[in-house]
């Protein structure tokens, strides 16, 4: 599931939640939307979380490596 339909989940779930007031038989929409809502919360979760792992990358096995050559000490400073 993609952000823009989790989004969608949450937004028609809290719709029929909060704003519905339809009387369907054998459909309660009360739970239909929290369930919606619940979905859509979890799949924007677990989407959020898959794209912050996939955006952390190692550093490429190419990079220079830099060493110090030379230390400076307390006595070198002060000649």
């Amino acid at each position: 599931m993609g952000i823009i339909v989790c989004i969608g989940m949450m937004a028609v779930g809290a719709i029929l939640t909060l704003a519905v007031d339809l009387n369907v038989s054998g459909i309660n929409l009360d739970i239909m939307g929290l369930i919606l809502l619940l979905v859509g919360t979890i799949g924007l979760c677990a989407y959020v979380s898959i794209l912050k792992r996939r955006r952390v990358q190692p550093p490429s096995p190419a990079a220079p490596v830099i060493e110090e050559s030379h230390r400076h000490t307390v006595d070198d400073r002060y000649r």
